[in-house]
């Protein structure tokens, strides 16, 4: 019984040398035991069962649902232009999708392969086209950092079981259960969370650069995460928490513009 954790902690070293992937941008090396042809086609069909559902209300014409669509094709874009330029255009295959959906909830998400929604309750807290750019850059920025497939690796590691890792790799179904339960990302421990706020901060790098790509001034982010502090009374303290602070995210975004700003040449 002593030689378990040894074993254990040999097979996740084994496992995180064997599939590794690089973040784009940030250059932070990740684990990937999911592949994107076994997470994206689990993410459309998820997407497209929330859009078709009676329940959720698509705003498909007006101005909103408008501005969601030009402003996510503005970022996927400029993103899909960077990833080919710099080497990544093979390792993405993004269909993109952009839908504004009626809900008073202050929400947006992006799942795996670029299927974005945006809540019509965020609107007037981002308030402006830059407002909106940065939340649906942020969002983006998890998928570009491969954020649920990370999750997802990094819990099939920690069991380090080889019937584990064979049935999340080689049996698409079984794949795609354990997908669906983790696009929304991983909630829990609190030896979790602080892994949770690091995948934050690095969609939002991602997101900066991303709307500054796009054309959209990033220095205008901070104005949005301003609002939205607003909206956060009550907030759970931020070592309970698997989102940074409001004051911290703010206070990491003001560092990080300049770096974004070297991508932004205004419009």
């Amino acid at each position: 019984m002593k030689r378990i954790k040894p074993l254990l902690a040999l097979a996740v070293i084994a496992i995180a040398a064997y599939a590794c992937s690089t973040v784009p941008l940030t250059g932070r090396s990740q684990l990937s035991l999911v592949s994107d042809d076994q997470i994206n086609p689990a993410a459309a069909q998820s997407y497209r069962q929330l859009l078709s559902d009676p329940s959720t209300k698509v705003i498909s014409t007006g101005t909103d649902a408008q501005r969601v669509k030009r402003i996510g094709s503005q970022l996927a874009t400029a993103i899909d232009s960077y990833l080919k330029a710099n080497g990544y255009g093979s390792q993405y295959n993004y269909q993109w999708e952009f839908n504004l959906i009626q809900s008073k909830e202050i929400n947006a998400w992006c799942m795996p392969g670029g299927k974005v929604a945006v809540y019509s309750g965020i609107l007037p807290v981002t308030a402006t086209d830059a407002g909106l750019a940065t939340v649906m850059g942020h969002e983006i920025g998890h998928a570009i950092a491969h954020h649920s497939a990370e999750a997802l690796s990094q819990q099939m590691a920690v069991q380090a079981g080889g019937a584990a890792v064979g049935a999340a790799t080689g049996n698409k179904s079984q794949a795609t259960q354990a997908v669906i339960g983790t696009l929304y990302g991983v909630g829990g421990q609190l030896a979790t969370l602080k892994y949770s706020r690091d995948k934050e901060n690095e969609a939002d790098r991602l997101g900066l650069t991303f709307m500054a790509m796009a054309g959209y001034d990033p220095r205008q982010a901070v104005s949005f995460w301003q609002r939205m502090a607003a909206q956060n009374q009550g907030a759970p303290p931020e070592f309970l928490s698997t989102h940074p602070s409001d004051a911290t995210r703010i206070a990491n975004i003001q560092k990080l513009i300049p770096e974004a700003m070297k991508y932004y040449k205004g419009k």
